[in-house]
């Protein structure tokens, strides 16, 4: 059988925070070969898939990664040789039950994911059909607006500047991909420039954003404001504003510690300081704007904000299908972060996907602050049509790699290509 698999090898590579992560090569019959990097998160909700690590001080400060990747190489790749690489969710599914926890804590969300992707991948190329095609069919032709972090605070930054974690720009004003990628690097660069002048630090964050000691945690709007004005373009009329605070980081005890400002804010009190933001700056899009402890808060942030802005869900809902429907069903957001190593599998994610949008929200795909330089995320974003991504600064090779294979795929789909722009977000935009 031409699209059996011939073999699966994992091994330990380094991630681009220097950590150790899982990469996993799938080799077919006919001598087609596709490999996969499985990335790892810093901020991290707490019902995330487990990600396995030695835990062997000796080697990498004990976050070696070589239980997960025996598990690949012992225990999951002989169950799946000869099996049709296309059969996507029948692999996916033999490494669900072959773990048969419910978090993926004996095999490691981390092993299981790197072989899902490494398959699905080897599938496309012997379909010989683009990965996003190979995942969307032959309407996957949504480019997304990228929305680019280059201002990073909190636990990014090791709490030096902003309390909030990414201040990301949205160019959803552009004509094409090409063209708001453009417009991002120029901002980038025109933020560097005005950084400089004002004497605060250009040193970067994990995402490849600049992490300057700023004085408040609107200050990085102010700065933004700047740039894309020096850079020519206008505010709110051509790009907006997004905002991840990762607010269960700085949740303690009920309260939102804002170390920047010296406060502590009840929920209700944190809700009207994010308001307080979006009728000052074009903030289109808040993600986890509160803890995933405050389940209860976030009906009053989605009552208060929800009609206005895109309200994204990321550690309250880890790409979980059973808590996006409760949250669905409770009314507590109108979106949800979509990351691959959050759940562990592709089918799980997509299912994840699938419902979220049926059910009139947004997708909104995302990156983790330790990555490699698999492009997966760029192809599934518009696989799925999600119409916004988030992946990072317009720096750093692991984070324009994502960028840089939309701007092929656009390309590659010509006069097909749909740019999403203000469509993008799952609430209309009004500058």
């Amino acid at each position: 059988m031409q699209q059996g698999i011939a073999s699966i090898k994992a091994r330990e590579i380094l991630d681009s925070r220097g950590n150790p992560t899982i990469e996993v090569d799938c080799l077919l019959e006919c001598g087609i070969t596709a490999r996969a990097g499985v990335p790892s998160g810093a901020s991290t909700g707490s019902k995330e898939a487990i990600e396995l690590r030695d835990n062997d001080k000796n080697r990498f400060f004990g976050k070696g990664v070589l239980k997960a990747v025996n598990n690949v190489n012992e225990i999951i790749a002989p169950k799946l040789i000869g099996l049709d690489v296309t059969k996507q969710r029948q692999i996916d599914s033999i490494m669900i039950e072959l773990d048969g926890t419910p978090n993926k804590a004996k095999l490691g969300a981390n092993a299981i994911l790197g072989v899902s992707l490494a398959v699905a991948r080897a599938a496309s190329y012997f379909s010989d059909l683009p990965l996003y095609q190979y995942l969307g069919g032959p309407n996957a032709n949504l480019l997304p607006v990228p929305c680019m972090n280059i201002m990073n605070g909190g636990v990014h930054a090791n709490w030096q500047g902003a309390d909030f974690q990414e201040f990301m720009i949205a160019p959803y004003g552009a004509n094409s991909f090409k063209e708001a990628y453009e417009w991002c690097s120029e901002i980038y660069q025109a933020l560097k420039g005005l950084l400089k002048e004002k004497g605060y630090s250009v040193g970067v964050g994990d995402e490849g954003g600049f992490a300057p000691l700023v004085k408040s945690n609107e200050e990085p709007f102010e700065l933004m404001s700047k740039a894309i004005e020096n850079a020519g373009l206008k505010v709110g009329e051509q790009v907006g504003f997004a905002l991840d605070p990762a607010s269960s980081e700085f949740y303690k005890e009920g309260k939102y510690i804002l170390r920047r400002e010296k406060k502590e804010l009840e929920p209700a009190k944190m809700v009207k300081y994010y308001e307080k933001i979006v009728n000052n700056f074009p903030l289109v899009l808040l993600e986890d704007g509160l803890a995933e402890y405050d389940w209860d808060s976030w009906k009053i942030l989605n009552k208060t904000l929800g009609d206005k802005i895109e309200l994204v869900g990321d550690d309250i809902f880890v790409t979980n299908l059973e808590i996006v429907k409760r949250g669905i069903s409770e009314n507590i957001a109108n979106s949800v972060l979509i990351k691959l190593n959050q759940i562990g599998t592709l089918s799980e994610t997509l299912d994840t996907v699938r419902y979220a949008q049926n059910s009139k929200w947004g997708t909104f795909v995302s990156h983790r602050s330790g990555e490699t330089t698999d492009s997966f995320i760029a192809d599934l974003t518009v696989a799925i049509s999600a119409g916004h991504l988030k992946t990072g600064a317009p720096a750093r090779g692991e984070r324009v790699e994502k960028y840089n294979q939309l701007v092929r795929i656009e390309e590659e789909l010509g006069k097909y290509a749909k740019y999403a722009g203000k469509s993008a977000f799952i609430r209309p935009i009004k500058f």
